[in-house]
């Protein structure tokens, strides 16, 4: 199939596609005129390249994955658990620092609400001035 229908049968872009192959996560056969040619296989190929980015992985680590699709083995397998681990532990610690970061801002909200608050109360903006 040419690249148009994989893009539709798959619910990706043709630009999604292009990208797939630059980063050397899906391959094609050319014609002699240079158009992509795919097989069915494909198909469920880019549904799990999907996957992969939904759960936050980058085309650099997927490509570390696809050994464990392209050639399944014990030792590919174990690979690829190891790198999933890794980006979970990665995500994890991203997730601690914006935990961290989301706390801080809305300490500074507080203070702000605080001293809105002061600014409302008649008199409390002078109320430590000499008279």
């Amino acid at each position: 199939m040419r690249i148009g229908e994989l893009a539709e049968r798959a619910g990706v872009s043709v630009r999604s596609l292009r990208y797939y192959e630059e980063q050397g996560l899906l391959h094609s056969t050319r014609s002699a005129s240079g158009q992509r040619h795919y097989t069915d296989d494909e198909i469920e190929r880019v549904s799990f390249i999907q996957r992969l980015y939904a759960a936050g992985l980058s085309s650099r680590t997927i490509v570390e994955l696809l050994p464990c699709v392209d050639t399944p083995s014990e030792e590919n397998s174990d690979a690829a658990l190891d790198r999933m681990a890794e980006e979970r532990d990665r995500l994890t610690a991203h997730i601690e620092d914006l935990v961290r970061t989301r706390d801080a801002l809305e300490g500074l909200m507080a203070t702000n609400r605080a001293h809105r608050e002061e600014l409302r109360t008649p008199g409390a903006l002078h109320a430590g001035a000499p008279a």
